[in-house]
């Protein structure tokens, strides 16, 4: 990429040029930014610098590092049950810089700093054929043209109890960050886990209320209900599944901190209620996701930000078979992995997506049972986890060199961060 330049960034060779092992040795969560304040204890210390935003292009590039496209994504090969036919499971045909269970790819990304609140849909992005992908400028600029302004101003995080863990209150969202913000659709990841256990045979219980879902029994010529898996186990499944996804974009990212020399971390100590638009104030009203209480559950239950990121439950979509048939839709419409008329990874391409097993109407029918068992039972779905989950944050700001030289030892920072306002100016 960087022989692309005719004359690249010095901070941006810097980067590209950074050993991945002094990174993932030298990572750390340097919190102290430039304007920061610890006013009493062991570690006081008061910068003398102002804070200052991070340079646009170290920041496109954080973001892409993050979240971005990376090129095709390689489909399942084989499963010998498929016979000739490919697994269906993936859902999106581009790659991102983080992996994905089973390519579901359910997850998208907000990011907030002085200038706005902007979100960055990657999870659908194909390759461009307008775009070089080996070329620094032409890749960051795909991103840079995706990202989506919605508000001016930073977002509004109050630093106190009970927005802001007390620990992070001097420290997070702070003048000058960039904080990114993964946000995971959740119910479309549970809705592919259950496309993927009818793909194979058998399905969920209610282990809730200790009682097989109705309608299933129908089916039972294609599905072994005695090994259906219990319907919180799966939801936990997916649970994890997502935060996996969306801790490893953070990880990305964090070592991307340390080839930029950029302070920061990835932490979990925001509220995601506050963030995501539950806080109670109208003075913080978060990203203004749409949510729901529930009766005898305290916690809001969300559903997406319309016309923006929707999560696949209703009001977002008529019912769960609506929801169901877009998730399939995803995967053999125009842009899925399975659409045979776009580009990829192969010699053949054409003739590798559309040997992809279909999700036949049968399918569709035995996962909307489900779906719509949970949805009617418990009044939402999933039953036991959210529709959209938030948990993991990363921040980056200019490091104040001066708190870790006046508090630290040496190699409290790396090469990289004594360089950065050198090569960033």
């Amino acid at each position: 990429m960087l022989d692309t330049l005719s004359s690249p960034h010095r901070g941006l060779v810097q980067a590209a040029t950074f050993p991945l092992i002094d990174a993932i040795r030298g990572r750390r969560s340097r919190r102290f930014a430039k304007g920061a304040a610890i006013p009493d204890g062991p570690l006081a210390f008061t910068s003398r610098h102002a804070a200052k935003p991070l340079d646009p292009q170290e920041q496109m590039l954080l973001i892409s590092t993050v979240a971005g496209n990376t090129g095709w994504a390689n489909l399942f090969s084989h499963h010998p049950a498929y016979g000739a036919k490919l697994p269906n499971y993936t859902t999106a045909a581009g790659g991102r810089s983080f992996p994905s269970s089973a390519g579901f790819n359910t997850s998208e990304f907000f990011f907030t700093d002085d200038s706005g609140v902007y979100f960055l849909p990657t999870r659908d992005l194909t390759p461009d054929s307008r775009h070089d992908e080996t070329d620094m400028d032409d890749w960051l600029d795909l991103h840079r043209a995706r990202a989506v302004k919605l508000a001016d101003g930073r977002l509004r995080i109050p630093a106190e109890m009970p927005h802001m863990e007390g620990h992070n209150t001097w420290c997070a969202n702070v003048p000058g960050s960039t904080l990114i913000i993964p946000v995971a659709d959740l119910a479309q990841h549970v809705i592919l886990l259950l496309l993927y256990l009818v793909q194979n045979g058998t399905g969920i219980y209610d282990d809730v209320n200790a009682r097989p879902i109705p309608g299933l029994e129908r089916h039972t010529h294609r599905l072994n209900l005695e090994v259906a898996y219990p319907m919180s186990f799966l939801e936990q499944t997916a649970l994890t599944d997502v935060s996996v996804e969306m801790g490893t974009a953070c990880y990305a990212g964090a070592l991307m901190l340390q080839a930029l020399g950029l302070g920061g971390w990835m932490f979990t100590g925001l509220n995601p209620f506050t963030v995501l638009g539950a806080s109670g104030d109208p003075t913080v009203p978060g990203l203004g996701f749409r949510f729901r209480m529930l009766d005898g559950n305290p916690l809001p239950y969300f559903t997406g930000l319309p016309g923006v990121f929707e999560a696949h439950v209703p009001p977002h979509h008529a019912d769960m078979r609506a929801a169901v048939e877009a998730v399939v839709r995803r995967k053999f419409g125009n842009g899925g992995p399975f659409d045979p008329t776009i580009g990829g990874p192969y010699k053949e391409t054409a003739a590798v997506r559309s040997s992809a097993a279909p999700i036949d109407a049968e399918a569709i029918e035995i996962t909307t049972t489900m779906a719509d068992y949970v949805f009617r039972t418990f009044g939402r779905f999933p039953a036991t986890v959210p529709a959209v989950f938030l948990n993991t944050y990363l921040q980056a700001h200019r490091l104040d060199t001066e708190f870790y030289d006046t508090h630290f030892g040496p190699g409290a920072y790396l090469s990289s961060h004594a360089e950065h306002d050198r090569l960033w100016k």
